[in-house]
């Protein structure tokens, strides 16, 4: 498996300085959120600036997985919305997954993780649930005609928010390119099962993993060593499953403080994945 960090926790540097960074301190490979100051999915010139993203991430020897998850990437007051449980706006958070779709191609990215969204205050859980199986099964077929593999994450509050939700939705949409992307902090935070067995359930599916610390119960992602989670048992279970993915720091509030925690959390990672 390689260590990478989510350019979420870079917000503060132009995304040429943080790729440039984060090689520096020796990760294998980034996190990329696609965000309006870090490869705009929305502005001009999408595939020529995506171009020069790919030159630098191969002068980096930097491998990829293109995360989804911006605040206010399509509304600049509501986080995260529209989503695709939306009776209003679903076309808009396609939209912006098969742009991450095209980009993952051009960059032969590992995965485009997404996730979910939080259900409407107006839209019934079935409704929902057949408004995330219509659109999830539309974005499998752009993403299977591309090439790319796609990593839906199980997020605290969501839709879908556990392993359990996800492998009926996988289920339900019946495709291998509708892959899983894990969050370590989640699984501490919302599984009723220790994070080792999840990953064992998940290994089928497994084609991401975000890694950060947390508490069980509190969806707040913490620095190494401030949580509670077991990251011996961990790496062992991602070794046992023979995982050979990106494992990528996720602590999107950390931009302040970017290259001394990317530093620091690479030291930490290190005892347990080498």
């Amino acid at each position: 498996m390689r260590l990478g960090y989510g350019t979420n926790g870079f917000a503060n540097h132009r995304l040429p300085d943080a790729l440039a960074v984060l090689a520096d301190l020796g990760y294998d490979g980034v996190a990329l959120t696609l965000d309006h100051n870090h490869l705009d999915p929305f502005g001009t010139d999408l595939r020529e600036r995506t171009a020069e993203v790919g030159r630098l991430l191969t002068q980096y020897g930097l491998s990829v997985v293109i995360e989804t998850g911006a605040r206010y990437i399509l509304d600049p007051v509501r986080k995260h919305e529209p989503t695709l449980l939306h009776t209003d706006g679903a076309e808009w958070r396609i939209a912006l997954l098969e742009r991450a779709i095209d980009v993952a191609a051009d960059l032969g990215a590992d995965a485009v993780s997404f996730w979910s969204g939080i259900l409407p205050a107006d839209v019934s859980p079935d409704l929902g649930w057949q408004r995330l199986v219509a659109n999830c099964s539309q974005l499998v077929v752009y993403a299977a005609d591309r090439g790319v593999q796609l990593g839906l994450e199980p997020e605290p509050g969501m839709l879908v928010d556990d392993l359990a939700a996800y492998l009926k939705l996988q289920a339900d949409v019946g495709s291998s390119v509708l892959g899983l992307t894990l969050d370590i902090g989640h699984l501490v935070c919302n599984e009723p099962q220790p994070p080792a067995a999840c990953i064992a359930t998940g290994a089928p599916y497994l084609v991401n993993v975000q890694i950060d610390d947390m508490r069980r119960g509190i969806h707040e992602h913490l620095e190494f060593g401030t949580g509670e989670v077991d990251f011996t048992a961990v790496f062992q279970a991602l070794t046992d499953i023979q995982y050979a993915g990106l494992v990528a720091v996720e602590l999107p509030r950390h931009s302040h403080s970017a290259p001394t925690t990317a530093r620091d959390s690479l030291t930490f990672l290190r005892r347990f994945s080498s």
